[in-house]
This record gives structure tokens, C-alpha cells and sequence, in this order.
């Protein structure tokens, strides 16, 4: 009888099938054994490490089917974020104590997981309160995709002046004298917001490679062992993919990455995508680092950002020569592909394509879906379906909810999106986050969403009928995610021959308030079988990470919003018992002219 590298035992494991289980056996990065724990601590040989749990509670490894991990990870250490912050006045104080660390040229900057109905006093900050906060230090602050608030600083260094003109599609706010006051709006573009965002100072390439490990390790903390990558505008491939393909070429990635090839060039897509596909195939890879497919831009004229502050946009009469040009040369070469996907009104378009080449070229067995959805109708639901196509879906509206019933009503925003009857119907659904420039990368934040259908401002959104049950929503940040990669087989579950990959909670999921669902994290998280983080009892466990670099970095100081959390205490264990092998040799291991008139997911 095979023998585990690693046996969990006294826990309660949610394996995501039909059972739950009390200990799990690992051996070369795969379930060996689940079950009792007598049954599996027959597994035990003489080096196998044992880790008792204490009664905590074990789910599969967390798997966000939309997330832009690698543009995140190459930018997390110079970001500020407000994720959770529970007043203004300390966002602000985070944001002046961050401004007095930050070294110039260097930029403070505020990218996204926040929005005013999480502040007590509920309201955006003034620009004023920006410059006081930081006179000299250039900020950005990224509010949804509506708009940016720039200090005086950072105007400076971007240059924007009386004289500069409003690109298209977006506003650069004035006074009376008709010098820019700091707020750029989207109206409904929001290139002119990451085309400002892209003027400021970029990390070195190590401390990229060093940022990427603590956003990975970040990451972990939540539970989250997989992603599916949705590329992002001025992220182009392979120059941006050196970071994440060394650290995987050093075994160092503690997150699987299943990667999406994002077009930047305006009328040049379908040149883009005739060359990678004679570059890279689907699949090509590992288990670890794939290549996945097309999208989540798969041509410009069909990108329907959801700027709730504005009214719908009205796409280009060009969408649909252009996208067909695109879908039936990835059809033909067998490419999965998405497509970002907000309203019906797109959608319905979108679709009229996909039949035309679907009648040409059959779909049948290749994957392919639609992200967001928000506003998708019963009847392009069932043409979703009839092509064979998946949903995947994000908390944006979390974020956004408040926007989205000021501008289309409590109704409207009762089903959007319509993930009930997404279910019913039979269409594969995935959840995730669309992090990080909109909403938190935290699943947690997600999975209270779904659950309980409120914003993070407390607003309802949905009624008890179109709400998830605690174990729908975790099977759609699971195995459902798992099937947009095309690893449902292999992931998603914790099952004998199942990739070795989960989250160890400091609460039970499933029995606390409501309310106590976004807070909580994971103190124990193995990828492949090994462990990549520990808190509290388990933090010895954990393989430790580099110092965060450059020093000056939001994420090592006290202004950062994330930090270490103290680890609660549970089921009356007061510390973690680990029963190490009895080998010597087991280890622990113009100032538009950006080159690309981008929408930015």
C-alpha cells in the first residue's frame, strides 16, 4: 500500500462531493486517501508528515474564474489598497502616512476593491482632502471604471494642463479658468483612465518578480490556489509573462495560473491572434502555468465597459465584421476563447455572430463563454446554451450596486446577473472577481456576495430565491471555476487522484453569521500537496518569502490595508501539533500617444 508525503487529520473537510471527511492523505501532489481518520492514518509510513487540524474546517483550494493576476502581481507592491476600511478618515490618514513614505518620482496609488458605501461616512474624498493628505507626493486614486482623482502632484507629472485636450471618450474635469482640477471622467471610456495610470513610475524587474510572490502569497492567505488570468489592456504578451514564466521555471509560482491572450491593438486584433496561434496552443504547459485560450478583449469594437455612472454605450457598427474575422479564425484553430460581456444589447450581437461562424464551423466541444453578464436576457441565456457556451461570473456588482439601481432601478438589479436561472438551465457557471481594478481580489468578499446577495455597502440586492446556498457558491468558486480551464476532472474537489489543493479556514464557512463570511481567511493552504501558507499555529509551516521590495512599499508599511491578521482561536485548540517524519531529509520547501487606445479590464 502506497504511503502519504502528508496526512491532514481531525478536520472537517468539506471534499465538495457528497461527503465530508475527517483526514486526507497526500502523496506527489494528489489525494491519496480521503475518508476517516482511521481509514487514512493507514496511510501513515515512517515519513510522513502529520498535521493535526484541531477540528478547523477544510475546503477545496478557492479558484477565481476571472482575475488579472499576472498585470496584479507585477503592480501589488505599489499599491495602496482600501479594501475594508471602515471610515474615510482612515483611508485618508493611510493614504498621508503612505504619501510621507513614498520617495519621489514614485506615485501613491489607489487601483480599486473600494467604493464610498463602505465608509462610514459615505461619501468619495474631496479633491481638496487628496491634496492636504499629500501636497507634494503625486496620487491616483481609481474609482470603478467612472473616473480618477489626480492631486495636484501627479497632474504635475503627467503633464496635464489647460492646454491638454480631452481624448476621446474621456473628460479631464476644469475650473473656471480652465485648468484641470484632478478628476478625469469616463464618459464612457475608460482609456483615459489607465492611459494616465500608465504614465507612472514601474517597478524594477526584480522587484516585479518580488511583488508577484507577495501577491501570490496574498492570495494564498485567502485561500485562493488557482486563477484563470483575463489578461488587461497594456498587458502584453510575452513581454509582461517574463515574471510569472521565470518564477515558474524556479518552481516558485503558489498559485496555478491558467492564462487568457488579450489583443492591445486597436483594428490589429485579428493580426494579433493569427500570431500567437502559430506561437502557443491551448493546454500547452502544465498544471501550474497554461495557456487557456482568447479574451477577455477579442476585438475593441465589442467592448461594452460597465460604467454605471453613464449611460450603456452604444458599440460600433463595425463590431460585427470585425468580431467574426476573430472568432472563426479562433474556431478554426480550435482556441477557447471569452468575451467581456456586460449588456443584453451587446450580447445579442455578440451572439448573432457566434451562430453565423457556429453555422460554419460547429462550436461542438469547444469551450468557450461569456464573462460578467450582468444584464443578460432569458432568451440569449437559452441561446448560450444552445452553442455550448459557460458563464463566468463576478461580484462587480458588489461594488457597483448602488450605481446600477440609481440608473436602472431595484428591479432591474434583482437578477443582474441572473445566476439562478444561469443554473437551472445547465450552463456551466464559474465565480471570481474581476480584481484588481475594480472589485477585491478577496473571494471572501465574493462569496458573501453570492451568498447573501448585499454590496459591501450593505445594499440587497437580490431576494432569498436568487441567492446561493453556502455550498452552491462555494461549488462555483470550486469545480464550477475549474471547468473555464478545462480542469474540472482534475481540480476543484478533494477526492482520491484530485490535484492536492486547499484552504484550511480560521471559521467555519458554513455556520457563521452571514455577516463574519467576508472575514474570513485561510491559516493553512497547500497547492500540489505542499504548503504555501500558514497563520497563527501554522505560520512555522509556511516557506518564507523574501523582504518586500522597494521598502517604501504599501504592502510593508503602516499604511498598508492588508498586513498580517491575528489568528483566532478555534474549536478550543490552543496550538497545532505537528508530527514531522522520522527522515533527516524532509524539508519544508501627445499625452495619449501610449501606443494602444485601450479599454482596461
Amino acid at each position: 500500500m502506497a504511503t502519504a508525503d502528508l496526512i491532514l487529520k481531525n478536520g472537517r473537510i468539506a471534499t465538495g462531493g457528497a461527503r465530508e471527511a475527517d483526514a486526507v492523505a497526500i502523496r506527489e501532489g494528489r489525494f491519496l486517501a480521503v475518508g476517516s481518520e482511521q481509514d487514512v492514518m493507514t496511510r501513515e509510513g515512517p515519513a510522513t508528515r502529520v498535521i493535526d487540524l484541531g477540528g478547523r474546517t477544510v475546503i477545496p483550494g478557492l479558484i477565481d474564474s476571472h482575475i488579472h493576476t499576472i498585470r496584479g502581481g507585477l503592480n501589488y507592491n505599489l499599491e495602496l489598497r482600501w479594501e475594508g476600511i471602515p471610515s474615510l478618515s482612515d483611508a485618508l490618514r493611510k493614504l498621508r502616512d503612505q504619501a510621507r513614505r513614498t520617495p519621489a518620482p514614485q506615485w501613491v496609488r489607489v487601483v480599486g476593491g473600494w467604493n464610498e458605501f463602505q465608509f462610514a461616512e459615505r461619501r468619495l474624498p474631496t479633491l481638496a482632502e487628496i491634496n492636504a493628505a499629500a501636497p507634494d507626493t503625486p496620487v491616483f486614486i481609481l474609482y470603478l471604471y467612472g473616473m480618477a482623482l489626480l492631486n495636484g502632484a501627479a497632474l504635475r507629472a503627467v503633464g496635464y494642463t489647460k492646454d491638454t485636450p480631452n481624448p476621446p471618450g474621456g473628460e479631464i474635469q476644469r475650473d473656471k479658468q480652465g485648468n484641470p482640477t484632478g478628476l478625469l471622467i469616463a464618459k464612457p471610456n475608460a482609456s483615459i483612465l489607465y492611459a494616465t495610470l500608465a504614465k507612472g513610475p514601474r517597478l524594477s524587474y526584480e522587484d516585479q518578480v518580488n511583488s508577484t510572490r507577495h501577491f501570490m502569497r496574498e492570495l494564498n492567505r485567502l485561500g485562493l490556489t488557482s486563477v484563470i488570468d483575463a489578461g488587461g489592456g497594456f498587458q502584453n504578451y510575452p513581454d509582461d509573462y517574463r515574471v510569472v514564466e521565470s518564477l515558474h521555471q524556479q518552481g516558485l509560482l503558489t498559485v496555478r495560473i491558467a492564462y487568457n491572450l488579450f489583443t492591445q491593438r486597436p483594428q490589429q486584433e485579428l493580426e494579433d491572434f493569427r500570431k500567437w496561434t502559430a506561437m502557443v496552443r491551448p493546454g500547452q504547459g502544465d498544471a501550474f502555468y497554461r495557456m487557456n485560450g482568447a479574451g477577455e478583449m477579442l476585438v475593441f469594437s465589442a467592448a461594452d465597459f460597465e460604467d454605471f455612472l453613464e449611460p450603456r454605450p452604444d458599440l460600433a457598427p463595425s463590431l460585427e465584421g470585425e468580431l467574426e474575422g476573430v472568432v472563426r479564425h479562433l474556431a478554426e484553430h480550435r482556441w477557447p476563447f471569452r468575451l467581456h460581456a456586460t449588456y443584453d444589447e451587446s450580447i445579442t450581437r455578440f451572439l448573432d455572430v457566434f451562430e453565423k461562424v457556429n453555422r460554419d464551423i460547429p462550436f461542438q466541444g469547444l469551450k468557450w463563454w461569456f464573462d460578467h453578464a450582468e444584464t443578460i436576457s432569458p432568451r440569449n441565456l437559452e441561446r448560450t446554451r444552445a452553442l455550448g457556451g459557460g458563464i463566468a461570473v463576478q461580484n462587480r456588482m458588489s461594488f457597483q450596486g448602488e450605481h446600477f439601481i440609481a440608473r436602472y432601478g431595484a428591479e432591474a438589479a434583482a437578477h443582474s446577473p441572473p445566476i439562478r436561472r444561469m443554473l437551472d438551465l445547465g450552463i456551466p457557471v464559474g465565480a471570481g472577481t474581476d480584481a484588481t481594478r475594480v472589485s477585491s481580489y478577496n473571494p471572501w468578499v465574493s462569496l458573501y456576495w453570492l451568498v447573501t446577495g448585499r454590496t459591501v455597502g450593505g445594499t440587497s440586492l437580490y431576494a432569498p430565491a436568487q441567492r446561493m446556498s453556502r455550498q452552491e457558491a462555494l461549488r462555483l468558486y470550486t469545480v464550477g471555476s475549474a471547468w473555464f480551464s478545462g480542469e474540472e476532472r482534475d481540480k476543484g474537489l478533494i477526492a482520491e487522484g484530485w490535484l492536492a489543493d486547499l484552504a484550511v479556514l480560521s471559521a467555519d464557512y458554513f455556520s457563521v453569521p452571514e455577516e463574519e463570511i467576508k472575514n474570513i481567511e485561510s491559516v493553512l493552504t497547500l497547492v500540489d500537496g505542499k504548503i504555501v501558507h500558514g497563520a497563527g499555529g501554522f505560520g512555522s509551516l509556511a516557506p518564507p518569502l523574501p523582504p518586500v521590495s522597494p521598502d517604501w512599499s504599501p504592502v510593508s508599511g503602516a499604511g498598508s490595508a492588508r498586513g498580517a491578521s491575528a489568528a483566532p482561536a478555534h474549536h478550543g485548540a490552543s496550538h497545532v501539533h505537528v508530527h514531522e517524519p522520522h527522515s533527516h531529509l524532509f524539508a519544508p520547501h501627445d499625452p495619449w500617444d501610449s501606443g494602444c487606445d485601450c479599454f482596461v479590464f
